[in-house]
């Protein structure tokens, strides 16, 4: 890939990823002569993305100077989700400076979501994590088109069809702005930082409110040709299952998602089937995902049939995936991963049986390192990204 990357981006990145360098190591590492790197390093130091970092310990001649990002480079990584805002402010390195989260609804549409991310960096500021941002990277529950920042018919985001999310954070904060979908963000978090640190080829399946997936190809998020790519959760998995989101009828996301498995299990709990979710439901009034893991880790029948029947629908859908694509590992994530072990132990059945032994020989499927953090992560890196691309005018 590097033949296609310029040398000023593979420099920021290089620094930001392994931070304080010599200029001796960083010509080894980038593979270009001396004069070269250093007249590129002289313009971005000029440019202000580069700074001196002091002495680098002796090769044996004299000493070289490090150098690593600016330490006042400043990125806002805003994740969100369908009942959810998760907000950090990172340094170059995509270190955290500060972080907020808290619960949130998307449906009261974009102006009152992002006028509270508006609220959330401008108390960033007050306390200290910035002077000024350098760039935001954001996403959000739903098809984006990526080329022009805007969610495109998001099935569970009324009122967010067509929004300028990037335009108006690019105006609010003076700063460039890029907007993916959440488990595109989530699937470049782990690439990043998390299990998938060293995978150039793996899928990011995202088990939410929602399902989603985010392919990684050849070391980049591949998105498709309008940025809905990896929308499992609208493959249908039963032709005469409930009515989807979307319209639909029998979709994965309506047959194993956090409100298709809320769901059932107040079902299953008014029905007296599961004694472990009737004695949450009285004493709560409702069940959760949570309950159904805890009923699950207690024993009881019901919630673990529940886990196993909703991860054979996944793995089904997962295993046409690795016939197609592929790819040396599954990733899952989102806030249904905590359903653990019963729910990997059936994907992993379901992957492994129905795909070719040659495509499942070496394909670990394993649980997200980053939990939570995955989508910060990602859109950290997104924003550093673009950032970055702005060092070359």
């Amino acid at each position: 890939m590097h033949q296609t990357v310029p040398l000023y981006l593979r420099m920021l990145r290089l620094l930001r990823d392994e931070g304080a360098i010599s200029r001796a190591e960083l010509a080894d590492k980038l593979a270009v002569p001396r004069p070269r790197l250093l007249a590129e390093l002289e313009r971005l130091v000029a440019t202000g993305y580069v700074a001196e970092a002091g002495m680098a310990a002796s090769r044996g001649g004299r000493r070289s100077t490090l150098v690593e990002l600016n330490p006042h480079l400043r990125f806002a990584a805003v994740d969100l989700g369908a009942s959810s805002i998760d907000v950090e402010v990172t340094n170059g390195r995509l270190e955290p400076v500060t972080a907020y989260a808290e619960p949130a609804d998307i449906r009261t549409g974009p102006r009152a979501i992002l006028q509270r991310v508006n609220e959330l960096l401008a108390k960033a500021k007050s306390d200290g994590a910035y002077e000024r941002l350098d760039a935001i990277g954001i996403g959000v529950p739903g098809p984006v088109s990526f080329r022009d920042g805007v969610p495109v018919s998001p099935p569970i985001m009324p009122g967010w069809d067509r929004f300028p999310v990037r335009e108006f954070l690019t105006r609010e904060h003076g700063c460039p702005a890029v907007v993916d979908n959440d488990v595109n963000i989530m699937a470049i978090g782990e690439r990043h930082g998390g299990v998938a640190h060293s995978v150039d080829d793996f899928l990011f399946v995202k088990i939410g409110t929602g399902i989603g997936c985010g392919i990684h190809l050849f070391g980049e998020v591949y998105r498709g040709t309008d940025g809905c790519a990896g929308d499992i959760g609208h493959i249908q998995v039963d032709s005469h299952g409930p009515v989807c989101s979307c319209g639909n009828v029998g979709c994965l996301e309506a047959m194993f998602s956090g409100a298709a498995l809320a769901r059932e299990a107040a079902a299953a709990a008014r029905s007296g089937a599961s004694p472990a979710l009737a004695e949450r439901l009285a004493s709560s009034g409702a069940v959760t995902a949570r309950d159904v893991a805890e009923g699950a880790s207690e024993g009881d029948i019901t919630c673990i049939k529940l886990i196993r029947d909703g991860g054979r629908r996944l793995g089904g859908v997962l295993a046409s995936l690795v016939s197609f694509a592929n790819p040396s590992m599954i990733v899952i994530g989102g806030g249904l991963a905590q359903l653990g072990h019963i729910l990997l132990a059936e994907i992993r059945s379901v992957v492994y049986r129905r795909s070719l032994p040659l495509a499942t020989g070496n394909l670990p499927v394993v649980l997200s390192e980053l939990g939570p953090r995955a989508g910060v992560t990602g859109a950290a890196v997104l924003a550093s990204d673009v950032a970055f691309e702005q060092a070359a005018s």
